[in-house]
């Protein structure tokens, strides 16, 4: 319950810690995001498991997201799975000008389109940019933003 009262109205980014790719994402969102409205947590940590179980619908059969999730609080009563593009889109709706404006211009591309590039990029992520051994640590600054 503490940690939904920490979240407030932010949203939670669920990323793979050891993709090269979705720690440069996550990076990139920290420096953009000025009006503290995202939270981040890696799949791989401990705390993060009852939430990705109530949601196995949207994980891969070795019981991880093969992709980045987002949530919106509160934790239990109502939240929502996010994925590919729409959690992309919710988080750039989050970050300051203009970014708002360009998931407003994402969001006109069909999901029959989206999906197949989504899901390609997902697939090869750890062949063009790495797979780490371990999960990137936060600046003490930073880690306010990590859950």
């Amino acid at each position: 319950m503490q940690e939904s009262q920490e979240l407030g109205d932010r949203l939670r980014v669920v990323f793979d810690g050891h993709c090269g790719l979705c720690n440069g994402w996550v990076w990139w969102l920290l420096r953009r995001d000025q009006r503290d409205r995202l939270r981040f947590v890696a799949s791989q940590s401990a705390g993060i498991f009852p939430l990705l179980s109530r949601h196995a619908a949207v994980l891969e059969p070795g019981g991880r997201p093969g992709t980045v999730l987002v949530f919106s609080s509160p934790i239990e009563a109502g939240e929502q799975p996010l994925t590919q593009l729409a959690a992309t889109l919710a988080v750039l709706h989050e970050l300051p000008r203009p970014w708002p404006a360009v998931a407003a211009v994402l969001g006109w591309i069909p999901r029959f389109l989206s999906d197949p590039v989504y899901w390609l990029v997902a697939r090869w992520r750890y062949r063009i940019w790495g797979r780490l051994e371990n999960c990137l640590l936060p600046m003490p600054e930073q880690k306010r933003h990590f859950l």
